[in-house]
C-alpha cells in the first residue's frame, strides 16, 4: 500500500507555501464556511496549517431549495436550472472569499489558490457498469474571474475515475494536524453526512484509514426544519424534550449501508426525506419531537457503531462538523463511547466549523503542488491521485 501523501512532502522550498482560502458548501445546506489559511513548514511543537481568518454566509432560502430539488431530482429543465445554481453558488462563494480578504487586509495576489468544493447534488460512485460519478455544483472560472484568485475544484471526480469514492477526502487532512503523539487517534466529522478517521502517529507504518458513518444533521435539520420553521436543532434542545423510540430507532438502524464495509461514503442519495418517509410508515402518530430524539439517537448509533469498527483502541474522539454543536447529540456520543473522552476539535486548536474548509485549503494547495490529495486506503481508488481541476485568476 503506498504511504500516505505527506503534508510538506518536497517542498523545502515550494513556491507554493503560503496563504490559500478553503470554501465548503456541505450536505447540511445551511451555508458557505470560508477560511483563510497559511501552510507553512512546521517543527515539532507547531501547527502546520494556521487558520488567519474565517467567514461564513448563510444559504439563501431560494438558493437552498433549489438545490434541494436538484437533489431530488424534482423538476425539469435540469440542465438550465443547475447552471443557473451554480452561478448564484459561485456569487455566494465569492462573497465569503470578499469577506475573507477584508478581515485579514489581504489583497488576491497574496493567495495562491482557493479549493472550492461546490455543492453535492449527485454522489453516484459505484454504478452497476463500474464507472460511476459524482457531481458538485460550481462554475470555478466565474469564482476565479469574480475573486481574482486561481480556483481549485472538482476535487472528487478524480478518485472515482480511478475506482474510488470520491469520499471521505478529509482523513489526509485530519493526520496532519490531529495525528497523535501515541497510539491511535480519532476524528469525527458530523455535517450532512458523518465519517470518521482513524489516525496514527507521524511516521507510523499504519495505514490512515476513513469512512462515511451514515446520517450527520441532515435527517435532524430537515425534521427540524418541517416542523419547527428552524433551519436546525440549536444545541439539540428540541430532541431533548423529546424521547427515544425504540422501535424507530431499530429500524432505522437496519439500513443496509451502516454494514456495508469501508470503503464506503453516502449522500442524500439515500438519507433523503423520501427515505425517511418509508421509515416513519407505522409511526404516523409519533410526536415530531420524539422522531427528533430518535433522529438524534441514530445519527449518535451510527457513528458510535462506525468508531467500533476501529481494531486499535484510542483514548480520545475529536469531532468536527455542526454536530460539535449539537450538545445532545455531543452527549449521546460520549454515552456510547463511555471509553473514549468526546471532544470537540476545537480544544486542539481549531474550531469544528473551520476544519472542513481548511482541509480544502490544504487539498488546493496539494493539488498546485502536483501531490496527492486521496488516500487509496480510505476511498478505494487504484492509488494516489492528484484531486482538481485548475481555473487561472
Amino acid at each position: 500500500m503506498p504511504t500516505p501523501p505527506t503534508l510538506f512532502a518536497n517542498t523545502a522550498s515550494a513556491p507554493h507555501d503560503g496563504h490559500y482560502i478553503g470554501l465548503m458548501s456541505g450536505t447540511s445546506l445551511d451555508g458557505v464556511d470560508g477560511v483563510l489559511a497559511r501552510f507553512s513548514p512546521a517543527g515539532p511543537q507547531d501547527r502546520p496549517v494556521q487558520v488567519q481568518a474565517y467567514a461564513s454566509c448563510a444559504m439563501p432560502t431560494a438558493l437552498r431549495a433549489e438545490l434541494l430539488a436538484l437533489n431530488s431530482r424534482h423538476g425539469h429543465d435540469e440542465l438550465h436550472r443547475a447552471a443557473l445554481a451554480a452561478n448564484a453558488l459561485s456569487g455566494l462563494y465569492a462573497q465569503v472569499v470578499q469577506q475573507l480578504l477584508t478581515d485579514s487586509a489581504m489583497h488576491p495576489a497574496q493567495i495562491h489558490a482557493i479549493g472550492a468544493h461546490g455543492q453535492t447534488v449527485r454522489h453516484q460512485p459505484g454504478l452497476h457498469d463500474g464507472c460511476g460519478y459524482t457531481l458538485q455544483l460550481l462554475n470555478p472560472a466565474l469564482l476565479a474571474e469574480r475573486s481574482g484568485i486561481t480556483v481549485v475544484a472538482d476535487v472528487r471526480s478524480r478518485d472515482v475515475a480511478a475506482g474510488g469514492q470520491g469520499a471521505p477526502l478529509v482523513p489526509a487532512f485530519h493526520q496532519q494536524v490531529f495525528a497523535p503523539r501515541h497510539g491511535v487517534g480519532l476524528v469525527l466529522n458530523i455535517g450532512g453526512i458523518a465519517n470518521v478517521s482513524v489516525l496514527h502517529p507521524a511516521g507510523s507504518p499504519h495505514t490512515v484509514t476513513g469512512w462515511d458513518c451514515g446520517p450527520g444533521n441532515a435527517l435532524i435539520d430537515a425534521w427540524c426544519q418541517r416542523h419547527t420553521g428552524q433551519p436546525y436543532d440549536a444545541d439539540g434542545a428540541w430532541a431533548a424534550s423529546g424521547c427515544v423510540l425504540p422501535a424507530l430507532l431499530e429500524q432505522l438502524l437496519r439500513e443496509p449501508f451502516l454494514q456495508q464495509p469501508p470503503p464506503k461514503s453516502t449522500g442524500r442519495d439515500l438519507f433523503h426525506t423520501a427515505w425517511l418517509g418509508q421509515q416513519l410508515h407505522g409511526f404516523t402518530t409519533a410526536a415530531p419531537q420524539d422522531v427528533q430524539a430518535t433522529l438524534t439517537a441514530f445519527t449518535a448509533q451510527a457513528c458510535a457503531d462506525s468508531v467500533r469498527h476501529c481494531a486499535d483502541p484510542a483514548r480520545t474522539l475529536l469531532v468536527c462538523g455542526g454536530g460539535a454543536l449539537n450538545a445532545r447529540l455531543m452527549a449521546e456520543l460520549q454515552q456510547r463511547l463511555p471509553q473514549l473522552q468526546v471532544l470537540s476539535t476545537a480544544s486542539q486548536g481549531l474550531p469544528p466549523l473551520q476544519v472542513e474548509a481548511a482541509a480544502f485549503a490544504w487539498l488546493a494547495r496539494q493539488c498546485m503542488l502536483g501531490l496527492p490529495g486521496n488516500l487509496p486506503a480510505v476511498t478505494g481508488a487504484a492509488g494516489p491521485r492528484v484531486l482538481g481541476a485548475i481555473y487561472p485568476a
